[in-house]
């Protein structure tokens, strides 16, 4: 029914619009106590088999919605009522921003894709600090706040502009991602390089740890699939020195590779991010490497292409204790979740697993067993 409904309404529609109108569906039905309760009865049943611990924090399973969706924290029950076990929400920049100009969202539907260069357009860590403080849950959630750049502000002094979000959402977050990767603002990618990273991702901790004292708020960093095999190394080596609690692997690509069944070649050259199914080859291998290189000693959040439980059981076989997904979720409709986590129990109830933790970073132990 959803695909109908997507063939007939929302494929017509201009894409940001569409998504716009489906997350206010989302976030009225969450504010309905007895509808929000029948739609998590339906659409979020529990595995029990899937729990999950990842940093620290207890999560009812491993798939969580990917950062870009909830930019500005207003649907994290309407999220979790949908299924997702953990929401990260933004990307948050220190000050607000409208991002770039429109039209800036297309969808490549015969490739199961989009290409964003949305550009970090939200109401700024101000706003959406006193949001989640005056938030009353619905919902036990795990809440990840993911932040970047704002545009304006200098390369030189992205540092400023990170600790100045941290200072003001680490209080309300169950996990950090400090966000070098998107290529839809300027120059916020040539921090990845290690040189720049590491005294941004040094500045961060400091003000989280100086910001919070009741506990350590687990710090991640999100990477591109569009790094050198030795830069992923030379990231991963960062990670364990500075005793980062995770890598997010990946962001979208400005790479181009395996597109092709779209109806409309003028799609393939618009500028920006690409999301969804030709990104899954690249993000897995990168996840693959990442776990090669950090085995346990870091935990690996995979993202990027996954569309079902198959892709999903894929990563967590590779390294990742968690997975995320955002595109196929236009795609896929509101059984996502729910057909996701009833396949990825049923993979682990016929692997040799006893756990999900026992399953990580499976076959790239195997292979260098």
């Amino acid at each position: 029914m959803y695909k109908l409904f997507f063939n007939l309404v929302f494929k017509r529609m201009d894409p940001e619009k569409a998504h716009y109108l489906a997350f206010r569906w989302i976030r009225l039905a969450a504010r309905v106590p007895v509808l929000r309760t029948f739609v998590a009865a339906v659409l979020a049943p529990r595995h029990k088999e899937l729990r999950t611990e990842a940093f620290g924090l207890r999560m009812h399973g491993p798939f969580g919605l990917a950062a870009g969706f909830d930019k500005n924290a207003v649907a994290i029950d309407g999220m979790t009522m949908l299924g997702f076990d953990h929401i990260e929400i933004g990307t948050v920049t220190g000050e607000p921003q409208p991002g770039n100009p429109k039209k800036r969202l297309f969808r490549l539907v015969p490739d199961r894709a989009l290409i964003n260069r949305m550009g970090f357009n939200n109401e700024g860590s101000a706003a959406v600090a006193e949001r989640l403080a005056a938030r009353k849950p619905a919902f036990r959630a795990t809440v990840g706040v993911n932040i970047g750049k704002t545009k304006v502000v200098p390369e030189e002094e992205a540092a400023g502009d990170y600790v100045k979000s941290t200072e003001r959402l680490a209080a309300h977050a169950d996990y950090l991602v400090v966000n070098v990767s998107s290529p839809n603002t300027p120059g916020l990618r040539n921090l990845q390089a290690t040189e720049a990273l590491r005294p941004l991702l040094t500045a961060v901790r400091e003000a989280a740890d100086r910001t919070v004292t009741s506990r350590r708020v687990p710090l991640l960093v999100k990477i591109a699939p569009d790094l050198a095999d030795e830069d992923v190394d030379a990231v991963a080596d960062l990670a364990v020195e500075l005793g980062l609690d995770g890598i997010i692997a990946t962001n979208t690509t400005i790479a181009r590779d395996g597109l092709g069944l779209t109806s409309d070649p003028s799609l393939v050259k618009e500028t920006g991010g690409l999301s969804g199914a030709p990104l899954k080859a690249r993000s897995l291998e990168v996840l693959r490497r990442l776990y090669a290189r950090v085995g346990d000693r870091i935990t690996l959040v995979g993202v990027g292409g996954i569309e079902n439980a198959e892709d999903a059981w894929q990563r967590i076989l590779a390294g990742a204790t968690l997975v995320q997904g955002y595109s196929a979720f236009i795609y896929e409709g509101p059984f996502y979740a729910r057909a996701l986590h009833k396949g990825l129990a049923a993979r682990l109830n016929t692997s040799p697993y006893a756990t999900l933790a026992d399953a990580v970073g499976a076959d790239v132990k195997k292979a260098h067993a």
